[in-house]
């Protein structure tokens, strides 16, 4: 009689023991599962801010470009004024001792031309906002460079947000491995980092200075 009692509290100690196991088990991997659904949250938020980083890049660059295009059109129409302007001048000089009436109709016709010239490489502005005279050029390159700096500056945002998102999937895939929930905490941590560094890229990128 006593065996049989003995053999019923070892099976029950036993079952006890094989449900406490099952359930650390159990919590363990729903743990691993919540921190894997983190990593893929954290891993598609990294997509995002790396594909515009790369579109906020590639724009910069292009603007950069228009710039360049721009400035360099300014200075060869700065030039070929300059040189209108300095003929004009001399062609004024020349008349001074002209005592011939066609050849002083002459040099008038000429001047006035030049002197309409340097005004139109001056300022030739166009209905569709795009003048190419140096006046209109230059603003339309400034315009292009204030765009280009928008750009990297959403540019540095989305770069910081992306490190941010990938040293978070590092700690929460470290958590897995060590069991520290600290390290999960890190991770969650730097998911909001990143998500608002983003949201200033997209939104703001000049209120908050990185660069």
């Amino acid at each position: 009689m006593s065996h049989g009692v003995h053999a019923v509290q070892h099976e029950a100690e036993h079952k006890m023991q094989h449900d406490d196991h099952g359930g650390h088990d159990g919590g363990k991997e729903n743990f691993n599962k919540r921190i894997a659904l983190m990593i893929a949250v954290i891993a598609l938020f990294l997509a995002f801010s790396e594909t515009m980083g790369k579109s906020a890049q590639t724009s910069a660059l292009n603007y950069q470009i228009e710039a360049s295009n721009l400035w360099n059109f300014f200075q060869a129409k700065n030039i070929r004024r300059t040189v209108t302007i300095v003929a004009t001048d001399q062609a004024k000089l020349g008349m001074l001792g002209l005592t011939n009436d066609e050849q002083k109709a002459a040099f008038t016709k000429q001047i006035g031309a030049w002197t309409e010239l340097a005004a139109r490489y001056r300022s030739e502005p166009k209905a569709d906002g795009k003048g190419e005279g140096t006046e209109e050029l230059a603003k339309r390159a400034i315009e292009e460079q204030h765009h280009r700096d928008l750009a990297l500056a959403k540019y540095h945002h989305y770069e910081v947000a992306s490190a941010a998102f990938q040293i978070g999937i590092v700690l929460a895939s470290a958590t897995v491995i060590t069991g520290m929930v600290i390290l999960a905490y890190c991770a969650a941590g730097l998911g909001v980092l990143g998500i608002f560094f983003m949201a200033i890229g997209l939104v703001a990128p000049h209120a908050i200075h990185l660069m």
